[in-house]
């Protein structure tokens, strides 16, 4: 049972499922290493259990590297039982299926000359992942009810919007929320841009660039931003305007996500302000895929004039290698555990949601009326306050009229697609996949393509009505 000390809460139960990752995991145990308002134990669940205990191993581990990394105790499960009796928190990061099945999600369409950047969140490989995703969705649904139901639930998995959606229809009480990084590299981008109007020597860090956020997840919009007292906007207007062709990059990026199709040079989000007046509030990858498929995609060469890269699967799955290697060394002993921060809040959603904070950030949650012009109960995202066992979130205003109908589309196509799921109904994901912007087929060679991405995910699909 949680325990109350002064500005401490101590014996925590967190339940991860998703526990054997290689990264998303390791990121969690640093940010609670360097948390020392809160201690607990981490039960980590995963259906690869071999994965599971090697995270048990290094999250135990930790403490011999850095003092005071000791508040956290992780132990390595083998049932939903047993890691969600109980639970404050249950944390959500999981890979639905294989790289071979996002291997096809992401490369099949190219057969027929449709190219995806991520192809996890929408576009036709996002619709077939989320086929196979959102059942396994359900099903940590009605287990959270059975075992822990009043947990407050994290989810870090794609397709965001739709899994958090998921989570509600199959239980309505649950409380749920979606996280996601993209808007604080906005954020980001945006101290880059103010430091150089104002002259300093740094970057403003992304904290205190203050946004007013409206939309669904990686399709998100900013309303208002400022510095202090600054609005940002005609200041960002001026410099899209000055860096609209040659792209904008603010330091040499890593190596390693260059070569794996990460690399960006802003240029599809400064188009999409000088387009509509509005600050498109994610990486380029994910924009591209939510516009019309001509826009930024449509070919290798209208990708790379457009400054983003198309990741590959092949990259993720060398490495998942190279993470393998790193996982045995660090059981091991062979390499130290590296404390790195990673940018994420959700250690400081859960101190905030046990009444050590009180903050204001963005998250995906069912609409209910924050956002007024988007369908009431579909998922989108926008800010929220965070305080004692309450997310609230704050009203954001409509969607401005000029990117509104970009919106809909999607927000209509995703709400069917949940819908498709679970009932189980092809037919139905199949209307959504002849829709999606990302489409530019035949309704017989839509037929062929969804067909073919199904085959090669029937695996995942043991329910669906064939």
């Amino acid at each position: 049972m949680v325990k109350y000390a002064e500005n401490k809460v101590e014996n925590l139960k967190i339940a991860y499922i998703g526990g054997g990752s290689r990264g998303w995991a390791w990121g969690l145990m640093s940010d609670l290493a360097e948390e020392p308002t809160l201690s607990g134990t981490v039960y980590l669940y995963d259906i690869d259990k071999k994965a599971a205990k090697d995270n048990e191993i290094i999250g135990n581990k930790i403490k011999d590297y850095k003092a005071g990394a000791d508040n956290f105790e992780y132990k390595a499960v083998d049932t939903y039982e047993e890691a969600l009796t109980g639970a404050d928190f249950v944390i959500i990061s999981i890979l639905p299926g294989t790289f071979d099945e996002m291997a096809s999600d992401v490369h099949t369409p190219e057969k027929y000359g449709i190219y995806q950047s991520v192809g996890d969140t929408v576009g036709l490989g996002g619709i077939v992942r989320a086929l196979r995703t959102l059942p396994m969705f359900e099903e940590f649904a009605l287990e959270i009810k059975k075992y822990c139901p009043d947990a407050w639930v994290i989810n870090y998995t794609n397709p965001m919007t739709m899994c958090v959606k998921a989570l509600y229809k199959a239980f309505p009480e649950i409380k749920a929320f979606g996280c996601c990084h993209e808007v604080f590299g906005t954020q980001k981008f945006l101290g880059q841009v103010m430091a150089r109007y104002l002259g300093f020597e740094k970057d403003i860090d992304r904290t205190e660039i203050k946004t007013n956020v409206v939309g669904i997840n990686h399709f998100t919009w900013l309303t208002e931003a400022k510095y202090r007292n600054i609005d940002i906007f005609p200041i960002y207007k001026k410099f899209c305007e000055e860096h609209a062709e040659t792209g904008f990059v603010p330091e040499k990026k890593d190596d390693h996500w260059m070569n794996g199709g990460f690399n960006t040079n802003e240029k599809v989000k400064m188009d999409l302000f000088l387009r509509y007046g509005v600050i498109a509030a994610a990486g380029d990858r994910h924009l591209a895929e939510f516009c019309p498929n001509k826009w930024y995609l449509g070919s290798p060469e209208n990708v790379e004039k457009w400054g983003f890269g198309l990741t590959s699967v092949e990259w993720r799955k060398n490495d998942l290698k190279e993470r393998l290697a790193k996982s045995g060394k660090l059981v091991s002993g062979e390499q130290e555990f590296e404390f790195k921060p990673t940018g994420e809040e959700g250690v400081r959603q859960i101190k905030a949601l046990l009444g050590l904070d009180d903050f204001v950030t963005n998250v995906n949650v069912p609409n209910i009326g924050q956002i007024p012009n988007l369908p009431l109960g579909s998922v989108v995202e926008s800010n929220a306050r965070f305080c004692a066992d309450t997310v609230i979130p704050v009203m954001a205003g409509d969607v401005p009229t000029a990117v509104h109908g970009l919106l809909s589309t999607i927000v209509d196509s995703q709400d069917m697609v949940v819908e498709a799921a679970a009932n189980r109904d092809l037919e139905l994901a199949f209307k959504a996949f002849c829709k999606d912007p990302q489409n530019t087929l035949s309704l017989e060679d839509s037929r062929k393509l969804f067909n073919e991405m199904v085959e090669n995910t029937k695996k995942y699909l043991g329910e669906y009505k064939f």
